[in-house]
């Protein structure tokens, strides 16, 4: 047990982490909701009532949505894109989706390469973009979620204010919907390009999203 919990601790403390954030997003976002409720003169709900309410679902989807719009495009623009002294970024000379040799397909799979990496076809080629395309499918599906979820929720406004509900469709231009996406949108996208520049000069000892502390300011695609 101490052996797997030390070889899965990354992935362990931070689905800890986020429990612990969701319960906590759960716990304020029904008081800030109850609030809300008792300054229009509407009778509070209860905790159950409201995690499984629209509106707590949308205030998560569209969390979620932003952050893996956010791992979608770095996975595959740094394929291609290069930054200059940015650990997050391939060797300058690597750009590109890099020869077979490289990624030990085929030919050139070893005996701890994965199965679908041996083989040709189909299943080499989704393998081979496996990780962009399921980060990419639940990016869909998470924004899906928040559309329907939010016009669930602003419906509710909507009748609380007797005015008439929208469709989905109607919804989708609506713009409290895109006023919910592109707030986090451009929040992940700042903070992504946040760590590709600061990357370059500044470092974290130890970390394998770090340059080793003596490495140049131009070493590209280095971890330490």
């Amino acid at each position: 047990m101490r052996r797997f919990l030390r070889d899965n601790s990354l992935g362990l403390v931070f689905g800890l982490l986020f429990l612990a954030a969701l319960v906590g997003q759960a716990f304020a976002g029904h008081a800030d909701f109850n609030q809300q409720q008792l300054t229009e003169g509407l009778q509070p709900v209860s905790f159950g009532r409201y995690v499984t309410s629209a509106s707590f679902a949308v205030d998560v989807t569209e969390n979620w949505q932003s952050e893996y719009l956010q791992f979608f495009l770095y996975i595959f623009l740094t394929v291609w894109l290069l930054q200059r002294g940015s650990p997050e970024s391939k060797e300058l000379d690597k750009a590109g989706r890099e020869s077979d040799q490289d990624q030990l397909v085929g030919a050139h799979a070893t005996d701890t390469s994965p199965a679908w990496a041996r083989v040709g076809g189909l299943r080499q080629a989704l393998f081979s973009h496996s990780l962009g395309l399921v980060m990419g499918a639940i990016f869909l599906l998470s924004w899906l979620s928040q559309s329907i979820t939010g016009v669930a929720a602003y419906n509710e406004q909507q009748l609380g204010n007797l005015q008439d509900p929208v469709s989905w469709g109607q919804y989708l231009r609506q713009p409290d919907f895109w006023n919910r996406t592109l707030q986090n949108w451009q929040s992940e996208l700042l903070a992504v390009t946040s760590m590709v520049v600061l990357s370059i000069y500044l470092r974290q000892r130890g970390s394998s999203q770090s340059k080793p502390v003596g490495a140049a300011h131009t070493a590209t695609g280095v971890e330490g």
